[in-house]
């Protein structure tokens, strides 16, 4: 996500990116040819196959001949979100794709020593964005005003107000969500002159709610090559392009009772009334990148296999883009009946940011991949891949370099994951053959941001952020060759539930309350994501 940072300010003054900016363009799925999907991906081993040129390329090297092939994916997907209070909304979505297509060739060389080298280019989708859900919150902890009141007391009213002849989203460095928040009345200067209040004060109650659309992708386009030495020892390179491009629209609304709210627009006084408002965020990412894949498979019988892959960082030049308005309704009771302090857009300027732009380097984590595979009577399969994934290794960059207080972050919100593959394939017949497999992810969050108990230093004007689970995928599929023609089919069922927070808790003005406690937490929620793929391969080799 992105997501805001108060102690990284970008020359727009609204924080470049965040940790979790970095977690999300470094996200992969279980995605590829229906074979490869219905045994789990535990192709790492075996190799023959389109999309392990993508894992572990030295399974280029298994190939004797020429291969085309493409691959379509209908995804029926189910998002829903949940919180404490068990209420739970669901949005559901159908889309079809063609997510991986590729070439394979392979010509004999003559040699006893090298007899076969293989070459081979694939597209593959490895991600996609696409998803929306919305929640609901009806006992609001605390306020998002408060929240951005917390870390604003550094800047005068004089910096965060807009004026006729003064922008503070375009002349001045202040973080863009504080400038937001004061411009709409959110948060206010305190009657004690220290720093700024928020809308909810003791004896203030209310609700919240949440709306996300999510779309993009993350392609990989691959060009390999390989071979063998002696028929036991295969060898593979693969140079890789990344394309990523990923939107977010957010709407954010609260409702508070009792809340703490101007007297007026010209006045600093303050006094008990109701709130009603609602942040909307529209962000994007794009950009490319390049990596490096490297595998050998070690075959010493004929019915037993060992794989070894290593895959580089990715190294992306990204663009992002951000802009965020607020539309409020600030109510007090006065003798003479009911007024109200509201605003949309149109009505002031200030109530929207300027659209921001900036450039960043990424690098995501290396990964590291252990294989084993049996080949039973020629008619059984059975084999499993072990992958490393070093998250804490991500890491920002800008033209002048590193940038050590978001690497510092990555490192304190993620841990190195553990993903286990394992599949299995059955000739039925010479032409018939099923299979089965199962793959498992850790959780690259760290349990202290999952359960709220660590500060969320994020980026932008979109304070919210989301930290997955394990992730589960269970397959089966079919295949059905007859001369160089096949096709194959594979249903995969996958699961993730992900923690989610409307921001970071935070602790008072005056300091001395634990994160842990929830004196000052933010409206939670979990959302749980299920997919049912039905993905059909179909492709001739000659």
């Amino acid at each position: 996500m992105l997501i805001f940072a108060a102690a990284i300010v970008s020359t727009f003054g609204a924080g470049a990116q965040s940790a979790m900016d970095a977690f999300s363009a470094s996200q992969s799925q279980l995605r590829g040819t229906a074979r490869y999907v219905s045994m789990g991906g535990a192709f790492g081993a075996l190799g023959g196959d389109l999309s392990t040129l993508n894992q572990n390329p030295a399974g280029l090297g298994v190939y004797r001949s020429n291969e085309f092939g493409a691959t379509l994916d209908i995804d029926f997907s189910s998002t829903s979100m949940s919180n404490t209070g068990s209420n739970s909304m669901t949005d559901r979505r159908t889309r079809a794709a063609c997510n991986n297509f590729g070439y394979a060739g392979s010509t004999r060389t003559g040699s006893d020593l090298m007899p076969y080298f293989a070459w081979g280019a694939t597209y593959n989708r490895i991600n996609s964005f696409e998803r929306s859900y919305k929640g609901y919150f009806p006992n609001l902890p605390s306020s998002w005003s408060n929240y951005v009141a917390s870390f604003s007391g550094g800047y005068s009213g004089q910096q965060l107000w807009g004026t006729e002849d003064y922008d503070p989203f375009f002349d001045s460095n202040v973080p863009w969500i504080s400038a937001l928040a004061y411009n709409t009345f959110l948060i206010n200067p305190a009657q004690n002159g220290n720093g700024y209040v928020g809308l909810m004060q003791p004896g203030s109650n209310g609700d919240a709610s949440i709306e996300v659309r999510e779309q993009g992708y993350i392609d990989e386009y691959s060009i390999n090559f390989g071979g063998n030495f002696s028929n036991m020892v295969y060898w593979g390179i693969a140079f890789g392009i990344s394309d990523i491009s990923y939107k977010q629209s957010s709407y954010y609304d609260e409702n508070i009772n009792n809340a703490l709210v101007p007297v007026s627009e010209a006045s600093d006084g303050l006094t008990t009334g109701t709130a009603e408002w609602g942040i909307e965020n529209l962000q994007q990412v794009s950009g490319t990148g390049f990596n490096l894949k490297l595998g050998l498979i070690f075959k010493p019988i004929n019915e037993f296999r060992i794989g070894l892959a290593v895959h580089t960082p990715t190294w992306y030049n990204l663009s992002y883009s951000t802009n965020a308005w607020v539309d409020y309704g600030l109510g007090k009771i006065e003798n003479d009946g009911y007024y109200t302090l509201d605003s949309m857009v149109d009505d002031n300027p200030y109530a929207t940011t300027n659209n921001g732009y900036w450039d960043m380097k990424l690098k995501t984590p290396w990964r590291l991949m252990a294989s084993a595979a049996g080949v039973i009577g020629g008619r059984f399969i059975i084999s499993a891949d072990y992958v490393y994934e070093a998250y804490p290794s991500m890491s920002f960059s800008d033209d002048l370099g590193k940038l050590d207080d978001i690497s510092a972050d990555v490192k304190r919100y993620y841990q190195p994951t553990n993903e286990l593959r394992v599949g299995a394939e059955y000739r039925l017949t010479p032409s018939w053959s099923v299979r089965a497999g199962y793959n498992w992810k850790s959780s690259a969050a760290k349990t202290a941001v999952r359960e709220g108990q660590d500060y969320l230093y994020t980026s932008g004007t979109q304070s919210m952020a989301e930290f997955k689970g394990d992730r589960n995928n269970v397959s089966v599929g079919l295949g059905y060759r007859t001369g160089g023609f096949y096709i194959d089919a594979a249903y995969v069922h996958s699961t993730q539930k992900s923690d989610w927070f409307a921001f970071s808790s935070f602790p008072s003005a005056n300091g001395g309350y634990d994160l842990a406690s929830g004196a000052f937490s933010s409206p939670r929620g979990t959302i749980t994501s299920k997919n049912n793929n039905l993905v059909l391969s179909i492709g001739f080799k000659f």
